[in-house]
Parts: structure tokens; sequence; C-alpha cells
């Protein structure tokens, strides 16, 4: 079994000599390779890229059916810039990859290759995509779209509040219960002091007589 990165030289080098083949060589040439490449990985498929934001992105593809796909490998690439990120994982049956720390309003360039136990698959066919600008990415959400990071933002504000208001409620409840308690106190204590003041009265409009006497008058 001849794995897509040994069959490349190959097809490269029989490339270069069918011009000077008879055609019924070149014709051998042509079962030989299509015999080389049979057993190896495909390329992927319907490579896309979705959910497109200023600074990230999903790219997505699919395998023919039967690959013995492991894992996969993508290169991004700006336009024009010949530095490139690549990315390797396997041990995963994914179809999908993030790309991060991409540049608002820039060109990319993305292939994609399947990995199998005997090697890496072709790469796919490039897609070339462009991340929108922080203007066009503001312009095009919509106003009822929200974001997970601004609705936990706003169930954490939410909450706050509710704290805040909880606890104006329980002060606001002790101080009532602390005015009825002195209210009652000050209620039950009234009548007693009613009858002080009745007695103090009293006392005072009384006049003192000297025991043993009466008291006459002058004729």
């Amino acid at each position: 079994m001849f794995s897509a990165v040994s069959c490349v030289p190959r097809l490269k080098a029989a490339e270069s000599k069918c011009d000077t083949m008879p055609s019924q060589d070149v014709s051998s040439l042509s079962l030989l390779l299509c015999l080389s490449f049979s057993d190896s990985l495909s390329a992927p498929l319907n490579v896309t890229i979705k959910t497109l934001e200023g600074n990230s992105a999903v790219v997505t593809w699919d395998i023919l059916e039967g690959d013995p796909v492991i894992g996969f490998a993508i290169t991004q690439q700006k336009k024009d810039v010949h530095m490139m990120r690549f990315i390797r994982e396997v041990n995963t049956t994914t179809r999908s990859c993030a790309l991060w720390d991409l540049e608002a309003d820039t060109e990319y360039i993305v292939h994609v290759q399947s990995i199998s136990m005997s090697g890496t698959s072709p790469p796919s066919d490039p897609i070339l995509f462009r991340t929108p600008k922080e203007s066009e990415k503001l312009a095009s959400k919509s106003p009822d779209e929200v974001t997970m990071k601004e609705v936990d933002e706003a169930a954490q504000l939410r909450a706050g509040e509710l704290i805040i208001i909880v606890v104006v409620l329980i002060m606001w409840a002790g101080v009532i219960a602390l005015f009825c308690r002195q209210y009652d106190i000050i209620k039950d204590n009234e009548p007693n002091n009613n009858k002080d003041k009745a007695k103090n009265s009293s006392e005072c409009s009384t006049p003192e007589h000297p025991t043993g006497g009466l008291l006459r008058s002058k004729v």
C-alpha cells in the first residue's frame, strides 16, 4: 500500500516523462498510477468556512466513506504572506476546527488534510475567505441577537440587583419590627403612667389635717 506522500514525487516524475513516451507506455503509466493511488487516503471534500467573525472562524469538511481517518491537519496562511499556522490533531473523528487569533478585514487561505496510520492525504482545494471588519460585524448583528457573554453579564447584574433588593427589604423589615415592639412597650406603659398621674394629683388636692382635733370656725 502506498501513502499519498510517497506517491506524489512519483507522480511528478511520471508527468515529466509523458511527453517523450509512446502512447502505449503513457496508458500503462496511467494505469500504474491509478493502482498506486487506489488504496491511498483521499483529500477532504466540501471544505467550508462557517461562523465567520472578526477574529475567529470555523472550518468544516467531509471525508469519503471508508477512509481510515484518525485525525486532520490544517494549514492556515494569510494571503500574500509566507508565514503559515499548522494545526494537527489525531485520535479524533471531528470534522471541524476553530481558527482563532485572526485579524479583521484580512484574507486567509486554508487547506485541510486527513491523517491515517500510513500518513496524510493530499491537501484539499484551497479555501479563500476574508474576515469582516469590526464595523461590518456590529452592523450585521441584529438588535435581538445576544451573545453568551452578554447573557452572562446581564445575569450577573440581575443577581447583584436582587441581592441588594433583598438586603434592603430585610433592613426595612427589621426597622418596622423594632418600631412595632417599641410601640407596644409604650402602649403597655401608658395606663400605669395615667394611674401614677391621677394618684399624684389627688394627693396634691387633699389638705392635711392634724390628728386628735377638730377644726372650728371662729364666731
